[in-house]
């Protein structure tokens, strides 16, 4: 008799955990996240990482509206027609209240598009064609991460303060790499005029043939070189360029080529005296920056990279739009967002009304080898909003 009563005492207190486990979950606030964890590790693994910790911080602190702040996350593969796919089992059966994330720029304007066929609100966390935010943007999505715009100005701005004249450019065959390349120009040919672009590289993403392009770039003598490749291809050109002697004398400004995901792997192959748009953690010593820095290093036990950081601003981000909403319906979802300002490890941002572009900044600065691996010294971190269109520029850009 004792041991069915003690049977029957687990009995129900098993089924009341199981109870109030629902009820936890039913009464969290769910946001579908969609991203290549499988396709794109090395940068899909920290930014879940990032979320995670802003998650842990934001529901010790209360959740959101009194609720738990829950994040569902599902692997799309890379591929545009799984995400959508995703993206309505997250809203109908999963019970979402938004979208967010994606790293490949062609996933995102999927997204996107579904979003506001859907009326749902979508919040581009890194996915950086400007095509998002201008001549595709749409009502129902935002964009965290500082464009590709932005950041092809900040180097633009760089490369005007030099003698070189005779520019190559090469950038993977997708939206992300004809938006980089195209932005830089513009900004550049503002600034120098005179600035001639002598060759033009569109390897495949992901299939480059290194050695082809250098030989095709050294054919045309530039004086400087932009570089929008990342991941195995920048690894290939890195290695084929320092081969060859393509970086000899000659200036290399490298889209995205300071962050972590991208550096590290390269350990003492990391290219010297480029000028980049990167993530120096390890430098950063004061302020909200260095707290960030320290609270992930503490439950991760390594350092950060720029996906953290854009993992655990999109975190804040939707938390601080759904507080300002007051409510999770989607109409209220997207006119909170419009305007809305975020305190963040980089400082205060604002998602502008005008195009629903955060300002996010980003770090610039020049690489070189410390203890074997690739650094970013000198850097500087520059405000997204100094490298935006006016609001006329931008009534002409979207739809």
């Amino acid at each position: 008799m004792k041991l069915k009563k003690c049977l029957f005492n687990l009995t129900v207190a098993a089924t009341v955990g199981l109870a109030s486990m629902a009820s936890y979950a039913e009464d969290s606030i769910k946001i579908g996240e969609i991203n290549h964890y499988k396709r794109m590790a090395a940068f899909a693994n920290p930014y879940k990482n990032g979320i995670e910790l802003a998650l842990e911080q934001i529901n010790e602190a209360g959740g959101v509206l009194g609720k738990p702040l829950e994040f569902i996350y599902r692997d799309d593969q890379g591929k545009p027609g799984e995400a959508i796919k995703i993206a309505e089992e997250l809203m109908t059966r999963d019970g979402a209240v938004m979208l967010t994330g994606t790293i490949l720029s062609h996933v995102g304007l999927a997204i996107s598009s579904f979003a506001a066929e859907k009326k749902y609100l979508y919040l581009a966390s890194e996915p950086l064609a400007d095509a998002l935010v201008w001549s595709k943007g749409n009502e129902y999505t935002f964009r965290l991460r500082a464009s590709t715009y932005m950041q092809a100005a900040m180097l633009a701005e760089e490369a005007a303060k030099t003698d070189a004249t005779k520019y190559a450019t090469i950038a993977p065959n997708y939206a992300y790499g004809k938006d980089a390349v195209a932005a830089f120009k513009k900004a550049l040919l503002a600034l120098k005029p005179d600035v001639e672009f002598v060759t033009e590289q569109w390897p495949a993403l992901f299939k480059i043939d290194a050695g082809a392009e250098v030989q095709a770039i050294e054919r045309a003598k530039p004086d400087a070189i932009y570089n929008v490749t990342f991941g195995g291809d920048l690894a290939k050109f890195v290695r084929e360029g320092t081969t060859r002697g393509l970086f000899d004398g000659r200036n290399v400004y490298g889209l995205l080529t300071g962050e972590p995901e991208y550096l590290d792997p390269l350990k003492d192959e990391a290219p010297e005296g480029w000028t980049v748009t990167g993530y120096p953690w390890y430098d950063l010593t004061e302020g909200a920056n260095k707290t960030f820095v320290d609270d992930y290093m503490a439950k991760f036990e390594e350092g950060p990279k720029i996906g953290s950081l854009v993992g655990y601003m999109t975190a804040q981000s939707i938390a601080a739009g759904i507080s300002r909403a007051g409510s999770t319906e989607t109409d209220a979802l997207v006119a909170a967002f419009k305007g809305l300002e975020v305190d963040t490890p980089v400082g205060s941002i604002l998602f502008r009304e005008q195009d629903h572009q955060s300002t996010m900044g980003a770090f610039v600065g020049t690489t070189t080898l410390k203890d074997g691996a690739g650094v970013m010294v000198d850097w500087t971190y520059k405000n997204g909003a100094d490298y935006l269109p006016s609001d006329e520029e931008v009534a002409k850009l979207r739809p």
